[in-house]
């Protein structure tokens, strides 16, 4: 374990509470942006909040947004969730494509998925140096890079004979086998 996780708070890992099995609950509850009206290192969150603030309230109605100017101090991205945490972010020198992705990113995310060190029911004295396995472990790096839907992944992978064709298969080789000991037999 690295010393970088030590002081991340810690918590067992839990399933999520069944969003989405009825209904969906965004749970992103209220976001603010905070801004100087003048200062440079702003300029990003003036034009996303000039540009594109509306069409994101209309599209997130169940998101409260609050803009708050400040003077002389760094732009600022508060987020807070259903489950009462806050997700600060520094917007400072970035641009408003950066902040829409960022504020894109917030709205989707679960409030749980910040950075928490999970522990384990296990311990070990020499843990793998080759890291976690995760599902894209051996994976193929061309999804990396995919624009999907694409032709050539959604084709059927080449397996050459299936399951149910090599036990069709193995049952005629019975069949046969069974027929000429039968013959012998009588014989």
């Amino acid at each position: 374990m690295s010393n970088s996780s030590l002081f991340l708070p810690s918590t067992f890992p839990r399933a999520p509470i069944q969003n989405g099995l009825g209904r969906y609950l965004n749970q992103l509850q209220r976001i603010t942006f905070k801004f100087c009206k003048s200062h440079g290192s702003s300029k990003g969150m003036r034009d996303f909040i000039e540009n594109d603030l509306i069409e994101f309230a209309k599209a997130n109605a169940g998101v409260v947004v609050y803009v708050k100017p400040r003077r002389h101090r760094a732009p600022v991205m508060v987020a807070e969730y259903l489950n009462g945490e806050r997700h600060w972010m520094s917007c400072r020198g970035q641009s408003n494509e950066e902040i829409k992705k960022w504020v894109d990113l917030m709205r989707g995310q679960n409030a749980n998925s910040s950075s928490v060190r999970l522990r384990k029911m296990w311990h070990t004295d020499k843990p793998s140096i080759q890291g976690p396995w995760t599902p894209f472990t051996h994976k193929n790096p061309e999804l990396n890079f995919a624009v999907f839907p694409d032709q050539k992944l959604s084709q059927p992978m080449d397996v050459g004979q299936t399951a149910t064709e090599k036990l069709m298969e193995i049952f005629k080789q019975q069949k046969i086998s069974d027929q000429s000991l039968d013959s012998k037999q009588a014989e």
